[in-house]
């Protein structure tokens, strides 16, 4: 527009030659007036154009905003209609829960007591198998107790029947070899005596050898009252043919008058207790060896001395264990 005035007075210029100094002047106040309002219209056309530009991309986020919100809005409606419904459906079961409440309550508190009475029995059975626990505890301690008594009396038993075989081992070496051996099986002490050593054939009495042997054997016991002793008297199986002597007629009654020989001989020391000792015949019916061999025979023919520990506190202990 600006081009346009200063052409038109600079063509006005030209065809008035004639024009005044001061009226070109005026034009050209007037001209750089305008170009002065040309670019400040300018200038404000660069501004509105910025601010519109910053307009519409306001314009643009607010929409984006507006969308958004929009959004938020339609979700927190739908999140609303969905919490209503939910509500309604709890409404609808509260009202049956508490319709129903009152019989659940009753049934509950039925359920309740039984539980506890089935508690409480519980409790008395637990309450009572304790004290059959403690019981059995108590017991298994007391026998345990007795138990380890019953083995220190044995060891005891046990340690004095071995002393007691070496005090008759030593008491008798003078008679090793001679038909003499002292033994310890089964917690038993045996002094077995050959036929050899004590009687002559068929006979009862004993030889002064064989009463010098039992004289001993008698010495130990004295000094040991609580030990019982069986004196078994043995013969191997030849017939006896008839009378012998005071009127023995088999083995048996042989072997039992050798062992009463015996008997005697041990009572005759006062410090051996008469109802310690125990006779008894066996005849030919307990053989070492067999009887087909005259060594058999021989070894068959025998007086056995046997020493036993009183077990009676022993069996007492067992048969309170």
């Amino acid at each position: 527009m600006i081009k346009h005035v200063s052409a038109g007075i600079l063509a006005l210029a030209l065809t008035t030659s004639c024009v005044s100094k001061k009226m070109y002047t005026d034009l050209e106040t007037k001209f750089a007036d305008l170009k002065k309002e040309n670019r400040q219209l300018a200038d404000d056309n660069a501004t509105l154009s910025t601010a519109k530009t910053q307009l519409e991309n306001d314009k643009t986020t607010l929409q984006s905003e507006l969308d958004k919100l929009k959004a938020e809005r339609d979700k927190l409606a739908s999140d609303y209609a969905a919490a209503s419904n939910n509500l309604k459906t709890l409404q609808s079961s509260y009202n049956a829960l508490e319709k129903n409440s009152d019989e659940a309550l009753k049934a509950n508190m039925d359920k309740n007591r039984d539980l506890l009475a089935q508690l409480e029995a519980k409790e008395k059975a637990l309450a009572a198998e304790r004290t059959r626990l403690d019981k059995l505890n108590k017991d298994l301690k007391d026998r345990s107790d007795r138990v380890n008594e019953l083995e220190s009396m044995i060891a005891a038993k046990e340690a004095a029947m071995n002393k007691l075989k070496e005090t008759l081992s030593k008491s008798l070496k003078a008679f090793e070899g001679k038909g003499l051996t002292v033994q310890q099986k089964d917690g038993k002490v045996y002094v077995s005596m050959e036929n050899k050593l004590l009687f002559q054939s068929g006979s009862w009495v004993v030889n002064p050898d064989g009463k010098k042997a039992v004289d001993l054997v008698g010495k130990v016991l004295g000094d040991n009252p609580d030990i019982s002793v069986l004196i078994e008297g043995h013969t191997d199986n030849d017939k006896i043919n008839g009378a012998i002597g005071g009127g023995v007629e088999s083995n048996w009654d042989l072997s039992t008058k050798r062992a009463t020989a015996i008997v005697n001989i041990l009572t005759s020391n006062g410090m051996v207790r008469k109802e310690n000792l125990t006779a008894a015949g066996r005849g030919e019916y307990s053989p070492l060896m067999s009887n087909e061999t005259a060594e058999g025979k021989a070894k068959n023919r025998r007086i056995e001395i046997i020493l036993t520990p009183k077990l009676d506190e022993i069996t007492k202990m067992l048969n309170e264990i």
